[in-house]
């Protein structure tokens, strides 16, 4: 299917933006001469500038040219997902944030699933004997374990939270999971978490999501050392 034009440019700008060719305060060109740039017309350009404006990467001023944003200060999830669809490959630096952010928040959802719906939350484990020692196999059942455990809270914004990340995530799980070792690390864990969702205690249930979400990010880091 043939890309829409209002798609190819706002492409074209999200990647000037991130190469640097468009820089934080300057100002884009007016919207007759981007109209004339990309060879299309202005309601074209003015749905792409909407666009970029919802996301963050830009602000538009009335009677005067939009003008580009820190999009770290001024985007939102998407603004995160649009950034990694542009890559073929994840840049490391993006895990890592990534696998800080679940510091943050995989603990509570995991604790808020033990409390409210622990025979649910230990459904989730049905085919961890089967589990594969592969990346695609581990990373496909992290992802399943941590939406399962983030729709199991009582708040929804956990999972709204996931969801945003899902294609990114596996992606980047492949990625982490393509280390034996961290594959080793992570199989060890399911199993202690699964026990402590067995024996209901809660407390052992958070401890074990702070403890492993830390310790992810350390390898990870030591990797990158290593290399």
């Amino acid at each position: 299917m043939k890309e829409r034009s209002s798609d190819v440019i706002e492409q074209r700008l999200i990647k000037s933006i991130l190469e640097g060719e468009l820089t934080a305060g300057e100002s884009l060109l007016a919207e007759r001469e981007l109209a004339s740039h990309h060879q299309v017309g202005r309601p074209t350009i003015r749905e792409v500038l909407q666009r970029l404006e919802k996301d963050g990467w830009i602000s538009t001023r009335k009677g005067m040219p939009a003008v580009v944003n820190d999009y770290w200060k001024h985007g939102n999830l998407m603004t995160i997902v649009r950034i990694l669809s542009l890559y073929k490959e994840i840049p490391d630096p993006f895990i890592e944030h990534m696998l800080e952010l679940r510091i943050s928040l995989s603990p509570t959802y995991t604790k808020d699933a033990a409390t409210s719906q622990p025979i649910k939350a230990i459904s989730l484990f049905a085919n961890l004997d089967e589990l594969e020692d592969d990346e695609q196999s581990f990373a496909m059942f992290d992802w399943q374990l941590h939406k399962g455990l983030a729709s199991l809270s009582p708040n929804p914004v956990y999972l709204l939270i996931l969801n945003s990340f899902q294609d990114i995530y596996i992606h980047m799980g492949m990625k982490y999971f393509s280390v034996p070792a961290h594959r080793k690390e992570s199989r060890a864990y399911y199993d202690l978490l699964l026990k402590s969702f067995l024996q209901n205690d809660v407390n052992e249930t958070e401890n074990l999501s702070r403890k492993m979400m830390a310790k992810s990010l350390e390898l990870w880091k030591a990797k990158d050392n290593e290399e």
